[in-house]
């Protein structure tokens, strides 16, 4: 199910930090599903819940457009390790579709643990767009948006 995206950069939920999902029930599951797709269809690289009116820790995230790319979903997401290294890249967010691309300076590297919906441990090592990606989540995650950077 397509899920109605959070537009207005005042809105509490998109400025609050989000609660941990103590428990993966099959609701964040089909959260989770209905994220991947809603991210598809606008289309986006990434979303996290609080974008679509959930506040819980729960992000998804693809490196490109195409349908093949690979999708990640992590639960409760913590960058755990950061490189000294960072470069400055345009990026654009699905809640701010008024917003034109902003430059952003973020670590080129980053290790992220969470847990995928089946509830096992994951560590990802990300550089590039991925690592990008999943830091703009995150930061939707502690109520940080772009423009705030």
């Amino acid at each position: 199910m397509i899920l109605y995206i959070q537009t207005n950069p005042n809105n509490p939920i998109l400025r609050q930090k989000a609660r941990e999902v103590k428990e993966i029930t099959a609701e964040i599951k089909q959260l989770i599903l209905d994220m991947i797709e809603t991210m598809e269809k606008a289309p986006g690289v990434g979303l996290a819940a609080p974008q679509v009116g959930q506040s819980l820790r729960v992000i998804v995230a693809k490196t490109s457009r195409d349908e093949k790319s690979e999708t990640i979903s992590l639960i409760n997401p913590k960058i755990k390790k950061s490189s000294w290294k960072k470069a400055l890249a345009e990026e654009g967010c699905l809640s701010l579709p008024q917003q034109s691309y902003l430059l952003i300076k973020r670590p080129v590297k980053i290790k992220v643990e969470g847990l995928n919906p089946e509830g096992a441990k994951v560590k990802i090592k990300a550089e590039g767009l991925l690592a990008r990606i999943i830091q703009h989540e995150v930061d939707h995650l502690d109520g940080v948006l772009i423009v705030d950077k």
